[in-house]
């Protein structure tokens, strides 16, 4: 993923696949700063905007991120660099553009018309200039509400014990800190609440974090939580949403790295079915590897969804998750990076130069820099391949309307 998000600052290292996968990628920038995170470009340096899926979705994503603009004080900045906007400001660009769109423009008008009247600037990226580009998607499993001799592993929902410590609350010089997942020992000292390991050791620990519903295998719910969110197969047509609703707080650690490294996997072969794969033909090591991620997730019901971090729903192909301290919430995006070509059933193995106008509605703890950027596929046979195979580096753009502009 939120909505807490699909992609909350909690659960977003275990939502970025490729993270998930390799671990971070050399070359690419640890900006802690928005001032150098856009450069904006001459019209000259425009790129030529096409986008490939015929604008199919971009009008409802825009609408999500006018939701989100609506809810917020109309004078909060957003940074573009070291330029800013104001929510008004970007509540008028997003409409300016969406009413361009019920033109139906051509390629020509639509490029004449962003170098008429938007500003565009362009990610840093890595130390190349290019950002990359990985997916996530919405999964679905079967599972019961009840306990049963096939659906023997619970999704727990939050504990009881589980306690949030903003040290900001305390003092300035932890501003910049992330929260600390917690939990009372004697009613007088915090400490960090259990690990992986240690949750599936509690054989009773279902008396303090109720199983919001119950799945076929561990592997199964270890994918959910990578995920964030996902669809629950009750059957007889029942199907239930899950998505995050908190973590333990301990530091995601990749089991895809780790099995690349013990020479399990070759990296080239990397993906979420390999590693699913592995696991089923290694029952006898599924405790090593998945204990090797100390995190672990919470989950609860909701309704609709899934929803990013803007608590908004995300949209297939025009939603995706960037560092928020780093580039403007709900921005109207375009990208330029490879994607599987639709028509290549059933292998789905060709990939092809892609261009999309998306929005910035997520974020995560995996997604880091501004060389990151997490593409939301939606669902299905086609969002699941994508998700779990892209990898690919590209270019990423922000649009914001003219100040001038009347």
């Amino acid at each position: 993923m939120n909505k807490i998000p699909l992609k909350s600052i909690w659960i977003f290292g275990f939502v970025v696949i490729i993270c998930f996968f390799n671990g971070c990628h050399p070359g690419i920038k640890k900006d802690t700063t928005p001032f150098g995170s856009l450069k904006k470009l001459s019209t000259e340096s425009y790129p030529v905007f096409v986008d490939n899926n015929e604008f199919q979705g971009l009008t409802d994503s825009i609408n999500k991120s006018l939701l989100y603009f609506n809810k917020v004080p109309l004078t909060r900045k957003y940074h573009y660099g070291r330029q800013i906007y104001t929510a008004a400001h970007m509540i008028l660009s997003l409409e300016t553009f969406k009413s361009f769109l019920e033109k139906k423009p051509s390629v020509k008008a639509l490029n004449d018309f962003i170098k008429s009247d938007f500003i565009v600037y362009e990610a840093a990226g890595n130390e190349d200039g290019k950002v990359l580009f990985t997916g996530y998607f919405e999964p679905v499993f079967d599972g019961r509400i009840k306990k049963s001799a096939d659906f023997q592993y619970p999704v727990y929902s939050r504990p009881e014990d589980l306690l949030e410590i903003d040290l900001s609350a305390f003092s300035n010089k932890y501003k910049d800190n992330k929260r600390l997942m917690a939990r009372l020992i004697d009613s007088r000292r915090a400490v960090p609440y259990y690990s992986r390991k240690q949750i599936n050791a509690i054989e009773d620990f279902y008396t303090r974090s109720k199983p919001v519903v119950w799945l076929k295998s561990r592997v199964d719910r270890f994918f959910l939580e990578v995920q964030g969110s996902g669809r629950i197969d009750l059957g007889q047509g029942d199907v239930l949403r899950v998505h995050y609703a908190a973590s333990n707080g301990k530091k995601y650690r990749s089991i895809g790295r780790y099995l690349i490294r013990k020479n399990e996997i070759l990296k080239e072969n990397m993906s979420m079915q390999a590693i699913r794969n592995w696991l089923e033909l290694h029952p006898q090591r599924m405790d090593e590897v998945l204990h090797h991620n100390e995190s672990f997730v919470f989950f609860k019901k909701e309704d609709g969804g899934p929803y990013g971090s803007l608590g908004v729903e995300v949209t297939a192909f025009r939603s995706i998750a960037t560092d928020s301290r780093l580039f403007p919430k709900g921005a109207l995006c375009f990208m330029q990076a490879q994607l599987p070509d639709k028509n290549n059933n059933p292998d789905l193995k060709q990939w092809k130069n892609s261009s999309l106008f998306v929005l910035n509605q997520d974020t995560g703890g995996a997604i880091k820099g501004t060389a990151r950027a997490d593409l939301f596929c939606g669902n299905g046979e086609y969002a699941e391949f994508t998700a779990g195979r892209l990898n690919k580096y590209g270019k990423l753009f922000f649009l914001v309307l003219k100040e001038t502009w009347k």
